[in-house]
């Protein structure tokens, strides 16, 4: 397999999936690091920084390729139409699965306008797991499929509570009931400037929240309860051609961070080989999620 760093990546917002995705780039053999960019590029960095290229602006890192954003998903949106309007590529992780569609059809424009690519919603779910079940699909076109979360720490839904008025910190667990359906089990840490029913409400009236059953506790202490770890189990049993009782399934134990990060840094490197556009993990070939040449993995893979 050739091995060469010429993709010039980036990586935007240094949180547990940033961290990650350095660690991700500095042992891939076909990238190499442009910079960081962080809200205070001025803060004392954290040692694994000390010789990588920090700034408050993607325009002081030179040339980039591709920037991964390792943002919240309520942020990304606008941060990728800024980068791919100067024509650098974008990928992230974008999590809020009943906006991905329209999320797509903006970042779609866009890209095409500028001549440049944009691969959201490219973590492990959305993201890999979309994967999953589109071969599920196809492999089972009549059918159910149920997938479920955990028992794991969920981030989208963590940083989406620690992002309300009131809360200083917080933890999201979400915990499998079974045919696809979860309880979201919420520890928030209160600042004072807010009641704990008007936290609550806060939570419950939010899009990651208000489809699952939610039980709020408030505790004193967020960091005795950490855990990164998560799981999903996914299953399908339906009819191929015309055979019933067809089943396949999937599963895993992972770190969260770190399982997004690598997906989003394969994601990056498929946004070399891709033409303008907006794409989502089941559009892209998955060969071009590997380093190297395509002959060399239908030698290997199949």
């Amino acid at each position: 397999m050739p091995e060469n760093n010429t993709i010039k990546a980036a990586i935007i917002g240094y949180g547990n999936v940033g961290k990650e995705v350095l660690d991700a780039l500095e042992v891939a053999p076909d990238f190499t690091i442009a910079g960081v960019v962080r809200r205070d590029p001025f803060a004392e960095q954290p040692r694994e920084l000390q010789d990588i290229p920090v700034e408050g602006d993607i325009k002081a890192l030179g040339d980039v390729d591709v920037a991964i954003l390792a943002l919240p998903s309520r942020l990304v949106g606008a941060e990728a139409e800024k980068l791919l309007a100067r024509g650098i590529r974008t990928v992230d992780s974008f999590d809020i699965h009943d906006q991905i569609l329209a999320q797509h059809g903006k970042l779609d424009v866009v890209a095409k306008a500028h001549h440049s690519v944009a691969v959201l919603a490219a973590g492990w779910d959305p993201g890999s797991d979309s994967v999953v079940r589109t071969l599920m699909q196809a492999m089972l076109p009549q059918g159910l499929t149920y997938t479920n979360f955990g028992p794991g720490r969920s981030m989208g839904h963590t940083v989406a509570v620690k992002a309300i008025e009131g809360v200083e910190d917080a933890l999201s667990l979400t915990i499998p009931k079974g045919t696809g359906l979860h309880r979201r089990m919420v520890y928030v840490k209160k600042n004072g400037l807010s009641s704990e029913e008007e936290i609550k409400q806060r939570i419950l009236s939010d899009p990651y929240f208000s489809h699952d059953e939610t039980h709020i506790l408030f505790v004193e202490d967020i960091d005795a309860l950490q855990d990164v770890g998560h799981a999903v189990d996914m299953s399908r049993k339906g009819v191929s051609g015309k055979t019933h009782n067809q089943q396949v399934s999937f599963r895993m134990s992972i770190n969260n961070p770190a399982l997004t990060a690598q997906v989003m840094v394969a994601s990056a490197r498929a946004a070399m080989r891709l033409p303008s556009g907006a794409y989502i993990l089941p559009e892209i070939p998955v060969i071009d999620l590997l380093p190297g040449e395509r002959s060399y993995w239908i030698d290997k893979l199949c």
